[in-house]
């Protein structure tokens, strides 16, 4: 990829960060595990390595800049996000140090494996999260709170490192979980996590020249343009998150099967 890209580049770039950056401010995730494939397949990233770090760093900066949209609305648990967040960190570093020794295709194949995992937890999780929209509003952290999202933290901060990323719907249903938030608040605090985790696997991936930054910047930009429009639905529609849960399923299922086709037939038939 030149380091100017080309007008094709710059508008499939913008148009892909706005999905993941909407998505992102909408449902707190779904759009971050796009953003490998996209560009990947869409933007043409070939190295799917370079395609991680930087995925990894437009997410943490359009998680951040919706974080500070959600803060504005006071939907942010700050003392429950912040301890989550410390302990997915150290995941998120361990994880991504992990994910660059693997080969490309490889990592890809089982990233395409986690899309289907995360597209069936949010089936599982649509009805339940719509049930969850009145939960409590004033959550503490307490001790007793702590050990369980400590764990949720650091597993799912190890996750977002190795495949690059945002893991909001794994965050989302952990912090619900431990502290039994409302969903709107549990979406507000997942972006202090994703943003967290996404910045520490960017670092590590820069570190050994894995980031396209140009690129990056163009994603970013479309993000908080598509991040404004979907908390602002977010806001609308707090009860009603388990419709959109399961169309967003249903596409990371159909990109899921995409990338197990294009990357992993070949590992099976030599081909």
């Amino acid at each position: 990829m030149p380091f100017l890209p080309s007008a094709p580049v710059i508008a499939l770039s913008l148009a892909s960060g706005s999905l993941v950056g909407f998505s992102l401010g909408l449902i707190g995730g779904g759009g971050s595990i796009l953003a490998v494939p996209l560009l990947l397949y869409v933007v043409g990233i070939s190295d799917p390595h370079v395609a991680i770090g930087t995925s990894a760093l437009a997410v943490s900066v359009n998680a951040f800049a919706n974080l500070g949209l959600h803060a504005r609305a006071g939907t942010v648990k700050w003392r429950c996000a912040l301890f989550f967040s410390f302990f997915g960190v150290i995941g998120a570093f361990a994880g991504s140090s992990l994910g660059k020794q693997l080969e490309g295709d490889h990592l890809l194949a089982a990233f395409a494996a986690v899309m289907l995992v995360v597209a069936l937890v949010m089936l599982r999780k649509s009805g339940a999260a719509v049930n969850a929209a009145g939960g409590k509003a004033d959550v503490h952290l307490t001790p007793r709170m702590a050990p369980k999202l400590g764990s949720f933290g650091f597993l799912t901060g190890f996750a977002s490192g190795f495949f690059g990323i945002g893991g909001g719907f794994l965050i989302v249903p952990g912090i619900m979980a431990g502290s039994g938030m409302a969903i709107l608040n549990a979406i507000g605090s997942s972006l202090f996590s994703v943003g967290s985790f996404g910045l520490t696997t960017a670092l590590n991936y820069a570190a050994s020249g894995l980031v396209d930054w140009p690129v990056a910047g163009l994603f970013i930009a479309g993000g908080v343009v598509g991040g404004l429009a979907g908390m602002r639905l977010a806001l609308r529609l707090a009860g009603r998150k388990g419709v959109l849960m399961r169309i967003f399923a249903g596409v990371i299922i159909a990109v899921a099967l995409y990338m197990l086709v294009r990357e992993a037939l070949p590992l099976f038939t030599g081909a």
